[in-house]
């Protein structure tokens, strides 16, 4: 089904794209952004949810994972593969293995139905200015250790110079960890500065991000040389990883 786009006013804040395959929910959801001076293009399914992605430039995903034909999850992972836009699960209340799994693969937040739609602009309003200021970091300029080269500038990681894809939050937790090397961060301080205070989720989040960046930047993830874990504490950022 073709996803339609309701204009919204010049200071409008933002493109959203609202992927559900339910009418009234897509209508509470679309009724509620455009009343706050958002664009809103809508999909009702996984294959025009991936269409939209591409073509809309959305500026956040609002991703039911219950779709015809590709599941939410799928969206979600191949959504990731290619652009680092925030997306915002839509859940059932018993889900908290799709919660995980959908954070897992790179999703920001979630909201579980029923939901306030107070709740859910709330939230968008909350992830988009997070986006546009990104975290308090240490500061502009390129940071390298040992292999690893991060650069604020250009949002681009690499590693011994190969580039490196990180979506949004893993770049910001990996600049905020090499901003400060040695220095332990607990997970609940993360938590707070890399998600923001109106984040609604637990300490987990930080735990299954810190696994993917590991994933991404360590020769064996179980045994890492740049992210350490301080049992009982949180992570660290060696200044001399070997």
């Amino acid at each position: 089904m073709t996803a339609t786009v309701q204009k919204a006013e010049p200071q409008a804040g933002g493109r959203i794209l609202v992927v559900d395959d339910e009418p009234h929910i897509v209508e509470l959801v679309r009724y509620n952004l455009v009343q706050e001076g958002f664009e809103v293009a809508v999909a009702h399914d996984g294959h025009d949810a991936l269409e939209k992605a591409r073509t809309e430039s959305p500026d956040l995903v609002i991703l039911d994972l219950m779709l015809p034909y590709i599941d939410g999850l799928e969206v979600c992972r191949q959504i990731r593969t290619a652009s680092s836009v925030p997306i915002l699960m839509l859940t059932a209340k018993d889900g908290e293995q799709e919660r995980v799994v959908g954070l897992e693969l790179g999703a920001d937040d979630y909201v579980t139905k029923p939901f306030s739609p107070r709740e859910l602009v709330a939230r968008v309003r909350a992830i988009l200015r997070r986006t546009a200021r990104g975290t308090e970091r240490p500061g502009a300029g390129p940071l390298a250790i040992g292999g690893l080269a991060l650069d604020p500038t250009t949002h681009e990681v690499r590693l011994s110079g190969r580039p490196v894809g990180l979506t949004t939050k893993e770049f910001d937790l990996l600049h905020l960890l090499m901003g400060h090397p040695n220095r332990v961060f607990t997970r609940d301080f993360l938590l707070e500065h890399i998600w923001g205070y109106d984040y609604f989720g637990s300490t987990r989040t930080v735990d299954m991000h810190i696994s993917r960046l590991r994933e991404k930047i360590e020769d064996d993830p179980n045994s890492p040389t740049y992210i350490a874990t301080v049992r009982g504490v949180g992570y660290k950022l060696k200044k001399d990883p070997g």
